[in-house]
């Protein structure tokens, strides 16, 4: 949290016209030239490759449309549009599969502020997996974001 408040204090400063040190502690700090080569694509409309997160609609045929895959696109003014690939091996698919169900059942929590589905999904995550570890793990975050999660906490 310390280096996210200090990039926000950095960012406000309209004359900042480099990446900042700072970003490369975080972590991720080249998403952000991948993200203006996207806006750049999308704005002159280039028709160019790149890899980004969109609904599937069938690029990868053994997953659902409206799974959200990460995947090569082309990109032009009118948005991303996904590049099809082969269908998915048995065993990566099954990894596929175990993942967007955590997802899933991560944003009917979510939505719902249901802790038996919160607990659902850490048990569904292939890092957590099971019971002894998702218990304390859920009522941690939980309690660590109280303040932006109102729905699991319906008293306050």
């Amino acid at each position: 949290m310390e280096i996210e408040a200090g990039l926000l204090e950095l960012y406000k400063d309209p004359a900042l016209d480099t990446k900042p040190k700072l970003l490369e502690e975080r972590g991720g700090a080249f998403y952000s030239e991948a993200a203006a080569a996207l806006v750049a694509s999308l704005h002159a409309g280039t028709g160019d490759v790149q890899v980004v997160n969109l609904r599937n609609q069938g690029a990868i045929p053994n997953l659902p449309p409206e799974a959200v895959v990460e995947i090569s696109a082309t990109v032009d003014r009118d948005g991303a549009h996904p590049i099809a690939t082969a269908p998915l091996a048995p065993e990566m698919l099954g990894l596929v599969e175990h993942a967007k169900a955590y997802e899933q059942l991560t944003i009917r929590a979510a939505t719902s502020g249901d802790r038996a589905t919160a607990l659902k999904a850490l048990m569904a995550n292939p890092l957590v997996g099971d019971f002894d570890r998702a218990e304390p793990m859920l009522a941690d975050l939980l309690e660590q974001n109280r303040t932006l999660l109102p729905r699991f906490f319906p008293g306050d």
